[in-house]
């Protein structure tokens, strides 16, 4: 079990909380946060300019970056709102270590990868909010995106070894104001966003926030489109001084082209479609509410009670391709009838206190945690001759009507969990944190394909995390933690038989700096992950089976900073060895993980001029580099690296009337974006733009 090699450095790191000869003999006060400025970044609010100071997502508590023995990245929304895009993958690409995985044919955020392991998991607000194939967030809401680096089931419980997203939303705000967006670009690409935010009493003990977006987008992908309503709605009420509810809501409806992309190493364009224009659309609706109330029973003790609940349906016919024939100019194709729901409901209790005990201090987080997921899912293939020209398509062919076969299951999950977690401050240099999660579940399938073949399996998973860091001088600290993750598999082999779930362990050691007055911070982490019982897709049967074992191992570097008063900036690096160690003929062992670059990197950098006619204006540029990567898993199939150069300019005309313009992919730089296949390739968007109005009304 690979939980058992984390043994050695938790053994380290709890021998220092046992010894009282790491403390120093005078007691120390805990940090405290005064509010003594509308500069005061909180874990969940807006952060000024690219760098971020405090963070909620690492320990679930407002703590300074600095601080976390552990590698964090956080994009604020201002990244987005400087290149023009709505894309959580755009941002991701600063985070350094994070590579685009299946996208689900442009549905959904489907899967990506962190230092190198696929996970199709990501959190909103702290709830895990990808079960079923909810739509891409969207930018409208999103005030930070968060990467935790390595595993976090300790804290968050069921998920992937290589790292966690965690998007905070955005909160109403003592402030009233109001803001519309709105852009066109390149392929016929609109888009309206509204951000209104109102206090409803005078004292500011009940606030109001409404976010809508709506889109109405084309693409350089021929006979490709998508459309968009997103609202959400919340509000705030402090109900006394000690008390306040925070409710939040989400309602997006979302329809798009099923979108396989190309054939590649073929010369086809890469503007060509290979499904069916009268197919229509993919829908995908998702409706989302949670709530958090949060009561301080004293000074140094906080409860905090919270609920969510999400509902999701998505369902649309799609013409997909296959493999290139003999011909060398055709592929196949398949003829696939969607419709599959899903809701999930969570709930948590959480109790957290500050203390001492003797010369050490302690911020103790205690909370428990039930979930219950179900997902009804059908896909229907429908066989028959179906062939498409990749050079000259022919759109309008009979739909097959051969026989009928595919999946048709209802999967439940249910899960009850009870995790601890102990910030420790030894001295005044000299940091720990410890974390524990015991977590049971229960998963059940009835696969209705099969008889109503039932199969069920229930696990105990204790999973644990420890770190230190130690403040070598005020501007540098070094770090090392290691951490076990564990994950479920969900649906079954090919005997009908449920999957063993997925284990994992990471260690990570690393420097953090604050840099230039605190103007700049940096982390540099090298890292080591394992994990086993990992799924890939048999080709032969389109079904999942059990790989066997892989590992990642590398370094990553991140810097955020207002440099100067007029330039920010935000950079990352990556250096990823990722392969599989255990594999078969299928993925032999040494194997390159699928769509994991060995050395990727990009940087945003923006002048914002301080005086004269162009105050407030900016100027900007953008570089990313992907390194080539394993383009099929188990093949040899690659795709080649690239790197693009985006522009950006923003004109401020008066104080609440801004105009922008972003040029991406300056250089017109031809590339494969990600691939599943060599008959599945997403191509990157050619040369555009976007042009953008942004009112403070």
């Amino acid at each position: 079990m690979p939980s058992r090699k984390f043994v050695p450095l938790a053994g380290l790191a709890l021998g220092l909380l046992l010894d009282p000869a790491y403390a120093e003999e005078n007691t120390l006060e805990l940090d405290t946060i005064s509010v003594t400025s509308d500069a005061y970044e909180s874990a969940t609010g807006p952060v000024d300019g690219y760098r971020a100071t405090r963070s909620a997502s690492a320990t679930k508590t407002d703590t300074a970056l600095r601080d976390i023995p552990q590698s964090i990245s956080v994009i604020p929304a201002t990244v987005l709102k400087d290149l023009g895009s709505t894309s959580v993958e755009r941002a991701l690409e600063f985070a350094g270590g994070v590579s685009k995985q299946n996208n689900f044919g442009g549905l959904t955020l489907y899967e990506y990868s962190v230092r190198g392991f696929t996970t199709s998991e990501f959190y909103q607000d702290g709830f895990s909010a990808n079960r079923g194939y909810p739509s891409t967030p969207d930018a409208a809401n999103i005030e930070r995106i968060e990467v935790l680096k390595g595993p976090a089931a300790s804290l968050y419980g069921r998920g992937d070894p290589g790292g966690t997203v965690n998007i905070v939303t955005k909160k109403p705000q003592p402030e009233a104001f109001t803001t519309l967006q709105t852009s066109a670009g390149s392929w016929d690409r609109y888009r309206t966003a509204l951000d209104v935010n109102t206090p409803l009493d005078s004292e500011g003990r009940v606030l109001t926030r409404v976010n809508l977006a709506v889109e109405d987008n084309h693409s350089f992908r021929d006979h490709v489109d998508a459309k968009r309503v997103f609202v959400a709605p919340s509000f705030s009420w402090q109900l006394d001084p000690d008390t306040t509810l925070l409710v939040e809501s989400e309602f997006v409806r979302h329809s798009s082209t099923f979108d396989r992309g190309i054939v590649a190493n073929t010369g086809m364009s890469h503007s060509t479609f290979l499904g069916e224009p009268n197919d229509g659309n993919i829908r995908n609706h998702n409706n989302r509410i949670q709530a958090a109330l949060e009561h301080h029973l004293n000074d140094a003790w906080k409860l905090r009670l919270a609920s969510h609940y999400k509902q999701g349906s998505l369902w649309g016919d799609a013409s997909e391709s296959r493999a290139l024939n003999p011909d060398g100019h055709s592929v196949n194709r398949r003829y696939r009838e969607r419709s599959t729901g899903w809701h999930d409901s969570i709930t948590q209790l959480e109790l957290r206190g500050v203390f001492d005990i003797g010369s050490w201090q302690h911020e103790l987080l205690i909370g428990t945690e039930y979930e219950d997921y179900r997902k009804k899912e059908r896909v229907t293939a429908i066989a028959g001759d179906y062939p498409i020209d990749i050079y000259k398509p022919v759109y309008g062919q009979p739909k097959p009507n051969g026989k009928r076969s595919g999946t048709d299951f209802f999967e439940q999950t249910k899960s009850h969990a009870l995790n601890l977690q102990d910030q420790i401050i030894f001295t005044d240099r000299l940091r720990g944190m410890i974390g524990a999660r015991l977590e049971h579940f229960e998963q059940s399938t009835d696969d209705f394909t099969r008889n109503h073949a039932k199969s069920r399996q229930t696990h105990d998973a204790f999973t644990q995390r420890a770190g230190l860091l130690y403040q070598l001088t005020p501007e540098v600290g070094v770090f090392a933690n290691a951490s076990t993750s564990f994950k479920p598999n969900s649906g079954l082999d090919a005997g009908g038989k449920s999957f063993k779930p997925e284990e994992g362990v990471g260690y990570e050691v690393g420097i953090k700096s604050e840099l230039f007055d605190d103007r700049l911070s940096a982390t540099l982490a090298a890292f080591h992950i394992e994990k086993e019982n990992v799924l890939t897709l048999d080709p032969a049967t389109n079904l999942n089976r059990a790989m066997g074992k892989a590992r990642s191992q590398g370094f990553d570097l991140q810097v955020t900073g207002q440099v100067t008063d007029a330039v920010r900036v935000i950079g990352a690096l990556a250096y990823i060895d990722a392969e599989v160690t255990k594999g078969d003929k299928t993925i032999p062992t040494g194997s390159r993980i699928l769509g994991v670059a060995k050395r990727s990197g990009s940087v945003l950098g923006v002048y914002e001029f301080q005086d004269g006619a162009l105050r407030g204006s900016d100027l900007g540029a953008a570089f990313t580099y992907v390194g080539d990567r394993s383009g099929e898993a188990g093949t040899g199939f690659e795709l080649p690296a690239y790197h693009t150069v985006d522009l950006l300019a923003h004109y401020k005309a008066t104080q609440n009337v801004t105009v922008g313009l972003n040029l991406n992919n300056l250089f017109n730089e031809k590339y494969y974006e990600r691939s599943y296949s060599n008959y599945w390739v997403n191509p990157g968007e050619p040369r555009n733009f976007t042009v953008s109005l942004t009112l403070n009304l």
